[in-house]
């Protein structure tokens, strides 16, 4: 019998569970995260002609923002493990010159050696099983002195439009026990000194993690709360407690009210945007 792939529980995921329902809600998901995403493009600097990799590219907006961002003459592809949402990626791209995609695992697939000018991430390199591994392998594809650049999470309580629901939420269910330090998911490199950490052990230079903070959100109440009740850890929850699904929408609903102006809803949110290079020989 065979060995399991490093990621099989993250590719089972984003494939069966999580990839279905974010390609269906992509478009909310985008206007929360384009501000962050935005960010760490600009700390990449990508130039007409260059070639990008984007990892964990998702259903693709930031690699079509990349895209245009290279033209004319260069291209961008972009890898993810999740099919529902490479499908999602590949229809938006028909409009966009210069945009590929590929379904693979950015930890363990074989890149050409030293093809890529930059590698980008929103949010897609925090679920690595191996990240030292992961990283080292991004960064063989990199050409010597090739830029990487990246946005994640800093810890929960900087970051209450991941946590605030959540928070409402446990006044009426008692919440799963939090992921062991480090695990794979969107919190793993909320500690710098651990970024910088595997940064370092996959090869790279010159690493800076340099904090931003922005208010984010995905729309008006009514859009926020049809997101917050199909993706994430209160999804979760309500499927598993149905019993109790009102009035937990009830009180979250409560919590996020007050933060919903003319510009719909919007939370506090703290990132990371790190920034590396390849070696130059």
């Amino acid at each position: 019998m065979s060995e399991p792939a490093p990621n099989a529980g993250q590719i089972a995921y984003w494939n069966e569970q999580a990839g279905p329902t974010w390609a269906q809600l992509q478009e909310p998901l985008d206007r929360q995260l384009a501000p962050l995403g935005g960010r760490a493009i600009e700390a990449l600097a990508p130039k007409p002609g260059e070639r990008i990799l984007d990892i964990g590219c998702g259903a693709g907006a930031a690699s079509l923002e990349l895209a245009r961002a290279v033209a004319p003459g260069g291209s961008v592809l972009g890898v993810d493990i999740s099919h529902p949402l490479l499908e999602v990626a590949r229809h938006r791209a028909e409009a966009v010159e210069g945009a590929t995609f590929l379904e693979a695992d950015a930890q363990t697939y074989p890149f050409e050696p030293a093809s890529f000018d930059g590698a980008f991430s929103r949010f897609g390199v925090m679920f690595f099983a191996d990240p030292p591994a992961a990283f080292a392998n991004i960064r063989r594809a990199l050409k010597p002195g090739g830029r990487l650049a990246f946005v994640c999470w800093r810890e929960p309580r900087l970051n209450p439009a991941m946590t605030l629901a959540m928070a409402a939420a446990q006044q009426i269910v008692e919440p799963p026990p939090p992921p062991e330090k480090g695990a794979p998911g969107p919190f793993a490199f909320a500690d710098p000194d651990r970024v910088r950490a595997v940064l370092a052990g996959g090869g790279f230079e010159d690493v800076a993690v340099t904090p931003f903070e922005a208010r984010i959100g995905p729309g008006n109440l009514d859009v926020t709360m049809g997101l917050l009740m199909r993706v994430g850890p209160l999804g979760a929850l309500l499927r598993e407690h149905p019993d109790k699904r009102d009035l937990v929408l009830e009180t979250v609903r409560a919590a996020i009210a007050p933060h919903d102006g003319p510009d719909g809803v919007k939370l506090d949110s703290a990132t990371w945007i790190v920034t590396a290079r390849a070696p130059k020989a």
